[in-house]
């Protein structure tokens, strides 16, 4: 039986950037961890992951919310290369 961490190990992106995509979509981080597996698959993907990141900081309504995502972004970025690439 997979656990939630097994799918998390998976899909190459990190608990964070998960529960973004999960935040973004509205949908259960369970199906934000498949999502989040087919857009770093595909071209383009981790730019799209990259902006939703950063509307998740738009939309954030407490400073230390947006702070988080911000952390997140910062590791994505480094981790993907991504730098200020837009979608």
């Amino acid at each position: 039986m997979l656990t939630y961490k097994d799918c998390v190990d998976a899909t190459g992106l990190e608990e964070g950037e998960i529960e973004a995509i999960a935040q973004h979509e509205h949908l259960p981080e369970i199906v934000a961890a498949e999502l989040g597996y087919g857009l770093a698959q595909q071209t383009g993907g981790e730019q799209i992951i990259d902006q939703m990141i950063r509307d998740d900081i738009k939309t954030a309504k407490q400073p230390e919310t947006a702070m988080r995502w911000q952390t997140v972004l910062d590791r994505f970025e480094s981790n993907h290369q991504i730098g200020t690439q837009s979608v």
